[in-house]
């Protein structure tokens, strides 16, 4: 007969059908929480609006992190209510600022002394929550367009290199997002160890073709560096957020709003074959002929079994009886 671990498999069992308020329970000792750091964050400037967070728990990105383009973004952890998500998302949207949706969610919930959360609204208004049993050290800080909190982490300085680092990071939202998170586990991070990480930041029409707000979301749900592998896909994501803008924009034939974004693609990815298709695709529409054979010369090189579809793509037509082209052409 096969024995089966029971807390092994409410373990699993808790986290296959998403059930916040089971337990997460460790196979050799007392029922585990999500022990973890976050920040929750907004660009004043662009609008976007984001959630970072790490664990030594598997697939943190799968539990903590929440947002909604022109609403805000949640992060829900400790003995995370999972609803806490949605609702704060809910609340925020009829109009409930960070404090007022925190204290609705504290009052509704059956434990909230474990709870842990942080919210900021698009407007910047934030709150951070951490309940009197979450376990130490547990806390949090907070000010105008971001909070951070963390329990079970290796001291208070762990949240204060978050928000050290967020405020004083140029670059993007989610440049600052990462470079909270290295700062976290440079300051001694979760005192178990590290395991997963994600990073999600969203604005209106992003997502691939514009039809949702995803501009990044990205995830390590188990790995021995899940910074350093996190940061090895963000370079890769960012360069898919200017792609999908770009490409988005280009369907709408607003040709010269969307080459800055395709450039930019191309130039946080000089060796996509395919980016510098798009971008040769672009660049013509945009009336840049010379720039756009330029393009495609690069992306044929480096992937040459683009070849085909350049032979009969329409939107390379402009190009067709360009000898330099032709030649590229040939078969």
């Amino acid at each position: 007969m096969i024995k089966i671990n029971t807390k092994i498999f409410i373990t699993i069992l808790a986290l296959v059908i998403g059930i916040s308020n089971v337990p997460v329970m460790a196979a050799d000792g007392p029922d585990e929480n999500i022990a973890t750091f976050s920040i929750v964050a907004r660009d004043s400037v662009t609008g976007e609006l984001g959630v970072a967070v790490a664990s030594k728990f598997f697939t943190v990105g799968n539990v903590v992190p929440w947002a909604k383009a022109g609403v805000g973004a949640v992060a829900t952890q400790a003995y995370a209510n999972t609803s806490f998500g949605w609702r704060g998302l809910e609340l925020l949207e009829k109009g409930l600022t960070p404090d007022e949706v925190s204290a609705i969610l504290i009052r509704d919930d059956n434990d909230p002394g474990r709870r842990q959360f942080g919210i900021v609204a698009a407007d910047g208004k934030s709150a951070t929550y951490t309940g009197n049993g979450c376990s130490f050290w547990a806390g949090g800080r907070s000010g105008p367009n971001y909070a951070v909190q963390g329990n079970i982490l290796a001291g208070e300085g762990v949240v204060a290199g978050m928000e050290k680092a967020f405020l004083e990071t140029s670059g993007t939202l989610a440049d600052r997002l990462y470079a909270a998170l290295l700062a976290a586990e440079a300051n001694g991070g979760d005192s178990r160890g590290k395991q997963s990480a994600a990073l999600l930041v969203v604005k209106e029409g992003t997502g691939y073709g514009g039809y949702t707000d995803r501009a990044i979301d990205i995830r390590v749900d188990d790995h021995a560096e899940p910074f350093l592998e996190l940061g090895r896909i963000l370079k890769i994501a960012q360069m898919n957020y200017a792609w999908n803008e770009a490409w988005t924009l280009f369907t709408q034939k607003k040709y010269t709003e969307a080459l800055p974004h395709m450039e930019k693609a191309a130039q946080l990815a000089p060796d996509y074959g395919e980016v510098l298709y798009d971008l040769a695709v672009i660049r013509l529409a945009a009336g840049n002929s010379s720039g756009a054979l330029e393009a495609v010369k690069k992306a044929l090189h480096l992937n040459p079994k683009l070849i085909t579809q350049a032979r009969n793509d329409n939107d390379l037509a402009l190009l067709r009886g360009n000898p330099e082209f032709e030649k590229l052409i040939k078969e």
